[in-house]
């Protein structure tokens, strides 16, 4: 697959997967589209990781009804922004080798506390700090054609409580329900922070470089179907199974 002009040349043979998630108004604040490592470090296998939002139509990124004084200032509730419960997607049949419930989540999201809460974990990480970093989780295992016959690892984290919906040692087929997009462990608000990984060991895993395989991007009000594509940063996305159904 030939990269994108202006896109990482290590994004250029990435492992193909299904989009994880369902409907339109997804929006990737964060991608390795945009920079690598795309959070900023290659730790926690997080290289080529993604952070998936839901929009709605104003301009910019409101992931809340409210407005955008309210929402920066005094915040909104958790269950309030767009992307919460949203079900997430097994993107490859596989096994389930971690899943992790039980994990409050906050009610209210202030955005300057959420962002001081982001910062302080990442100044002051110790592995023992994994958990509320991740907050609820899956991770899967397959071996995938694009992966050269090794293992990958795809993780799923920040889900709501009392939503995951498997188990370790659970074979899953694609398009299994997972979970539900949350607002738990190092969250700024509701969103599916998913990445692949060559170990279900976040303390050792190294990023591997993902692409979707079919989705539609909204340019000028038309969708755009994309094929094997890596999601640029605040393009609106929709899932092709929600397209054509």
């Amino acid at each position: 697959m030939a990269a994108a002009a202006g896109r990482p040349a290590e994004l250029d043979a990435p492992v193909v997967v299904d989009f994880p998630l369902r409907g339109e108004g997804w929006m990737a604040v964060t991608t390795p589209a945009y920079r690598v490592p795309s959070h900023g470090t290659d730790m926690l296998g997080q290289r080529y990781a993604y952070d998936f939002v839901k929009v709605d139509d104003r301009p910019g990124v409101h992931v809340h009804p409210g407005g955008p004084w309210r929402t920066e200032t005094v915040g909104g509730r958790t269950r309030e922004c767009y992307a919460w419960g949203q079900p997430i997607h097994a993107p490859f049949d596989g096994e389930v080798v971690a899943a992790v419930d039980g994990m409050a989540e906050r009610e209210w999201i202030v955005p300057t506390g959420e962002i001081f809460r982001m910062l302080k974990n990442a100044v002051t990480f110790t592995p023992d700090k994994l958990p509320s970093i991740m907050g609820n989780h899956v991770i899967l295992r397959a071996t995938l054609p694009a992966s050269g016959g090794r293992e990958v690892y795809a993780g799923f984290a920040h889900i709501a409580p009392g939503t995951v919906a498997v188990e370790p040692g659970q074979r899953v087929a694609a398009g299994d329900l997972l979970g539900r997009v949350g607002h738990t462990g190092n969250s700024t608000s509701p969103h599916l922070h998913f990445q692949l990984m060559d170990s279900p060991d976040l303390l050792s895993a190294n990023g591997i470089p993902c692409a979707f395989r079919a989705y539609e991007v909204q340019h000028d009000g038309v969708w755009d179907p994309v094929a094997d594509g890596v999601p640029g940063r605040r393009e609106r996305i929709r899932s092709v199974a929600t397209a054509r159904s």
